[in-house]
């Protein structure tokens, strides 16, 4: 396998080059990551027939990504997902973050790692190819505590896994939790993703208050729409959920092997993309806010034309003691893996 770099385009801040990086491996697979944002600008995936579509939602130019647009194939840190008020307490202390989502901090705040230029290198091997970002995130950078030095390797290998290994170390205690926001479509086209199967492997989800903060109850799925334990089309209960899909799913996984999380099939072209991870949630959102963007061959993205997985802690941890811990303390490495894996049939 190998990866080939090309310049992506020009950021307005010290006319620093954005570059983005290709692997291609044996099936056909394409994986295109950028280092500005950590963002998947194009994931190339043959369906049963061996008919080659892109099934991540973005823009063909860097220029797209600098507009505003809801982190539409990005990584998202230091905290993805919400904290409520943009404050918590640690340690003794209180901080203050970016509060740039209603009342509430979003997915690192007003220039989150999702707005930065990453420092890359590439890789490749007959067994894998892609490239490594790292980023040193400053002591008060959107508000949080501590120097913050962030490495992200995305690998593409012969196994059709796009693998996503985080790692991360601090000189002073903060919260971390970092994810990824790729929107995916497996029908590679412009129909909604209604008609995709899906299963999640957890019983319970956080119940989120009107803002979208967990109120503190794990509730059970059963009988309800947010009930994925068996394959079920996405589109059968959205219209009983109000807004649509955006909640974290409780799956448990604490340990260094990425465990089965969910399962994603797109029966009209066979598709299939499944999640392992090794993080104890998962935010399943159903793009319920995507009416009016410009994406990819200047098609016009709609409400529910993706969907989101995003591997990660529950949000607003950092104000739940009873919650997975967060906290990142001098010393110790924060190590995460989630991995997609592709085929169809």
């Amino acid at each position: 396998m190998k990866v080939t770099r090309e310049v992506f385009g020009l950021l307005p801040d010290h006319n620093q080059e954005a570059s983005c990086f290709t692997a291609e491996n044996s099936s056909g697979i394409v994986l295109r990551v950028c280092d500005y944002g950590g963002i998947i600008q194009a994931l190339r995936v043959p369906d049963r027939n061996g008919e080659i579509g892109d099934v991540v939602l973005g823009f063909d130019s860097l220029e797209g990504y600098l507009g505003d647009h809801p982190y539409l194939g990005t990584l998202v840190g230091r905290y993805a997902n919400r904290i409520a008020g943009g404050r918590f307490s640690l340690d003794g202390l209180e901080y203050k973050l970016e509060v740039n989502n209603g009342p509430n901090h979003l997915h690192g705040g007003r220039r989150g790692f999702d707005k930065v230029l990453w420092e890359s290198s590439e890789f490749a091997d007959s067994k894998g190819a892609g490239v490594t970002l790292n980023y040193f995130s400053h002591d008060r950078e959107e508000g949080y505590p501590g120097n913050l030095k962030v490495r992200v390797t995305y690998t593409l290998d012969e196994e059709n896994r796009v693998i996503l290994d985080y790692r991360a170390t601090t000189d002073k205690p903060t919260p971390i939790n970092l994810s990824h926001h790729a929107y995916f479509n497996l029908g590679g086209g412009g129909e909604t993703i209604l008609d995709h199967e899906l299963t999640i492997r957890s019983e319970r989800y956080l119940v989120p208050d009107r803002n979208l903060i967990p109120t503190g109850e794990l509730r059970s799925v059963e009988g309800t729409p947010m009930d994925f334990r068996q394959p079920r089309r996405i589109g059968e209960g959205i219209g009983k959920v109000k807004g649509g899909y955006d909640h974290c799913y409780v799956l448990g996984g604490t340990g260094d092997k990425p465990e089965f999380a969910a399962r994603v099939r797109h029966p009209a072209s066979g598709r299939i993309m499944e999640v392992m991870t090794t993080q104890p949630g998962m935010q399943f959102y159903s793009s319920n806010f995507l009416e009016g963007i410009k994406g990819k061959g200047g098609q016009l993205y709609g409400k529910h034309q993706a969907l989101c997985l995003e591997t990660q802690h529950y949000p607003d941890s950092p104000n739940h003691p009873d919650f997975p811990d967060t906290i990142l303390r001098p010393g110790q490495t924060y190590a995460h893996t989630t991995v997609f894996k592709f085929s169809a049939g």
